[in-house]
This record gives C-alpha cells, sequence and structure tokens, in this order.
C-alpha cells in the first residue's frame, strides 16, 4: 500500500507539471481537438520518457538527469518565448494551433522530465508496467484539465490571454533550466 501511495504521488508530480503547461497554454484559442490529442500525446510520453529512464537507468549517470532538464526548459523557454511574440503580431484569427512540430515539441517538453524519473526507478524494484501506466495516465488527466481552466481563464482575459499563456511558459522553461 505505501508502494502504490508513492507512486500515485510521483505521477500527481508529474502530472502537476504538465497541467501547469498546460493552463498556460489553455489560454490561447487552442481548439478542442487539439486539447484531447495533445493530452493523449502527453500522457504518451510520460509513459515512454520514464520507460526508456527504466530501461537504461543503469547505463547512465546522474548527468544525463541535469541534460533531461535543461533541454525540456529550454524547449518551454522556446515555445512561450514564440507565444509572447505572436501576441505582438498582426493576426487575422485568434485561433491558435498546436499542430505540427510544435505539437511534438509541446508533448516532449513537457514530458521530457520524466526520463529521470524513470532512471530512479530502474534501478528500484518498480513495477515497470505500473508505474508508466500510472505516469501516462495522470498526465494525461491533468494535461486536459490544464488547458479546460486555461481556457475558461483565457476568455475572461481576452487579448492579453497569449501574452500572459506565452510569460506562463517562458517562466516555467527558466525555472526548469536554472
Amino acid at each position: 500500500m505505501e508502494h502504490m501511495t508513492s507512486l500515485i504521488l510521483l505521477s500527481l508530480a508529474l502530472g502537476l507539471d504538465a497541467f501547469s503547461v498546460s493552463l498556460g497554454m489553455g489560454m490561447q484559442a487552442v481548439r478542442l481537438k487539439y486539447v484531447f490529442l495533445t493530452g493523449v500525446a502527453i500522457g504518451a510520453f510520460h509513459i515512454i520518457m520514464p520507460g526508456f529512464g527504466m530501461l537504461l537507468g543503469q547505463w547512465f549517470s546522474e548527468s544525463a538527469s541535469d541534460w533531461a532538464t535543461l533541454a525540456g526548459g529550454a524547449m518551454l523557454f522556446g515555445l512561450g518565448a514564440y507565444a509572447v511574440f505572436a501576441s505582438f503580431a498582426e493576426k487575422h484569427s485568434f485561433s491558435y494551433r498546436l499542430s505540427g512540430i510544435g505539437f511534438w515539441l509541446f508533448a516532449l517538453s513537457v514530458s521530457i522530465d520524466s526520463f529521470p524519473v524513470g532512471f530512479s526507478l530502474g534501478l528500484s524494484d518498480a513495477d515497470v508496467i505500473i508505474s508508466v501506466v500510472s505516469f501516462g495516465l495522470f498526465s494525461m488527466l491533468l494535461t486536459w484539465t490544464g488547458f479546460i481552466i486555461g481556457r475558461h481563464a483565457g476568455a475572461m482575459l481576452g487579448r492579453y490571454s497569449e501574452l500572459l499563456g506565452g510569460s506562463i511558459l517562458c517562466a516555467l522553461g527558466l525555472n526548469a533550466i536554472f
């Protein structure tokens, strides 16, 4: 029972990262189709990344954890900076589409920090299947929740929501880097 409680808390912690980033992205006019697909992709990456970490945990050193955090932070900052600069550009539509390479970079940047978590679990007796499914499920559900809450907050903030959402992503990226 204690092991399950620890696993749920760890899954929640990893999912809250996805929640906070999705909250910022949700303030932009992201279509519900992309909200759904992004949640599924982030959930899948939260299965794949710690799964690789578990499999490769004994082969990598402690420095890989720092690299994964730095890379994820840089991607979040880059995505946030793009959103901030795009908020100043003249647009014909307020709809923001999370598609193409941006979709995959977003899902990867939110999920890459789960890779080092897999390292530590790979060195213990953690059940791989139960762990990664728990990470993926919590992350997917919390991503959807963040988008929905952000969407409502964005509707209240109007045209400044994209600037605020991009600023949140930049702050999260800088926090991960430093």
